[in-house]
């Protein structure tokens, strides 16, 4: 049996999706491996790289195809044809390091599971802005009643394969590439800790974040669609689900915080959220009521 199925998906990115390979290949040692893939529509020569990148590994991998733009959507397509007992993924702008696969695997020994386990996220490039990272060295449960935005990221998670039948396939209206641009991996974390997954925290396997991010405009959009996302979230659980109204509860009473956020661009962070909260929540609520006003059913996961 496949010990780990790891899974990338791409689009255009050639140059740092070769890295993120060598380091897989790096990093694999004596596991039973399988590295799944997926093209997103890339328009460069990403694929015929990963083709040639293949014929060098004693691993098994696969690259699959899905031309409809959407990280959750090529997720979902990763996800239904990963063989291994733990399921893990990483972005195509990430850098396993070398004992990545070793600490792995002594996480999930720790907690067989079911079972989602975060790990911790370095900055690739110290020229980078500190975004996308996840710094803590101890590790952490989240709560029952918490609201896992930021707790774990998509670009360095791992779950026991029972998850996919437990929790569900990512909501393909989420993340980039999507109508709601974020929160796919929140959404999904928040599904499980509802159905008393828990959901932890390991900084034993780690990644660098090659994430490219050095203008200040670019981090404020970033963090404009993670509010965003957040938002289209937040109607998306309000009516069946008391946690979302407690989260929107501390969200106004950070606004007496002042907290300028990564970048001084943001005078204050938790009103720019905020306001990028609503927005995702309006468009949430439009799309809804679109959706029943015609008939269709919403693209959903949950």
């Amino acid at each position: 049996m496949i010990d780990v199925s790891l899974l990338i998906c791409t689009r255009n990115r050639r140059d740092s999706l070769s890295a993120t390979l060598a380091s897989i290949a790096r990093a694999a040692g004596p596991a039973r491996l399988e590295v799944i893939v997926v093209d997103n529509g890339s328009t460069d020569d990403s694929a015929a790289m990963v083709r040639h990148w293949v014929a060098e590994q004693a691993f098994a991998v696969r690259l699959l195809v899905e031309p409809r733009a959407g990280l959750a959507r090529a997720r979902n397509v990763a996800m239904a044809a990963a063989r291994g007992r733990i399921i893990a993924m990483t972005d195509d702008d990430c850098v396993l390091h070398a004992d990545y696969f070793r600490r792995l695997a002594d996480a999930f020994a720790r907690h067989p599971g079911p079972v989602i386990i975060g790990g911790r996220i370095l900055l690739g490039d110290p020229s980078d802005l500190p975004v996308t990272v996840k710094l803590e060295d101890h590790p952490m449960i989240a709560g029952r009643d918490a609201f896992p935005g930021g707790f774990v990221m998509g670009a360095n998670l791992a779950f026991t394969a029972d998850i996919r039948e437990k929790v569900g396939a990512f909501d393909e209206r989420f993340g980039a590439g999507a109508p709601f641009r974020a929160a796919e991996d929140t959404d999904f974390l928040f599904r499980a800790l509802g159905r008393d997954i828990p959901v932890l925290y390991d900084p034993g396997f780690v990644v660098d974040h090659h994430h490219g991010r050095k203008a200040a405009h670019e981090v404020v959009a970033l963090l404009a669609g993670y509010g965003y996302g957040d938002g289209a979230l937040y109607a998306k659980h309000l009516w069946r689900d008391a946690r979302i109204a407690r989260t929107i509860r501390d969200d106004l009473r950070n606004l007496a915080t002042r907290f300028a956020g990564p970048v001084p661009q943001i005078r204050h962070f938790h009103a720019f959220r905020l306001r990028h909260i609503l927005a995702g929540f309006a468009r949430y609520g439009r799309e809804a009521i679109r959706s029943r006003r015609s008939g269709a059913t919403p693209s959903s996961a949950a």
